[in-house]
């Protein structure tokens, strides 16, 4: 049974470990040891989460099955200038463990985070992926969110392109 729930600043350490290992399982294979190291110990260190966990407007939202963690998905209460000045909640990030990949966790992930900005009373969700992450891109297409604008996304030393993607919760 799959149970999702806000995580607590004490859990910090638990969503850098799902971190980095979701994020080396998905990219390592695309980018030398040096940038990816350089990353994760920047991004993804205890100390940038917990930073992360006690600013406002933020919140993770953690997946349990059983009483394993199987990914989570980090919210800020923030809009991009690409969207204009909007009501918007971003979509940080949306990591599930290799193991519970196929499995729903994502798509539980997705609709509680469309759930919550239509709670929280947004217009727009939004996220950035990296241009070469078809099955992502597929992911978030296949939940109607569309391409608005790109964006540079640095990992280590190497500069990527993002694809900035938008879902409107309006309903019309």
């Amino acid at each position: 049974m799959v149970q999702l729930r806000l995580a607590e600043a004490g859990e910090a350490e638990l969503v850098a470990e799902i971190s980095r290992e979701t994020f080396y399982d998905t990219f390592a294979v695309h980018n030398t040891v040096a940038d990816m190291d350089k990353f994760m110990a920047e991004q993804f260190s205890k100390e940038q989460l917990v930073e992360e966990f006690s600013q406002a407007g933020h919140c993770f939202f953690l997946a349990w099955v059983d009483d394993i963690p199987a990914g989570y998905i980090f919210l800020k209460n923030k809009s991009h200038q690409a969207l204009g000045p909007v009501s918007a909640m971003e979509i940080s990030r949306l990591y599930v463990r290799k193991p519970f990949i196929g499995k729903g966790i994502g798509k539980l992930l997705m609709q509680k985070a469309i759930a919550f900005a239509e709670q929280e009373q947004k217009e727009w969700i939004w996220l950035g992926v990296w241009e070469d992450n078809q099955p992502a891109i597929d992911f978030y297409t296949a939940f109607g969110y569309e391409k608005f604008s790109e964006h540079e996304f640095i990992l280590g030393d190497d500069v990527q392109l993002d694809w900035l993607m938008k879902r409107s919760l309006i309903q019309a």
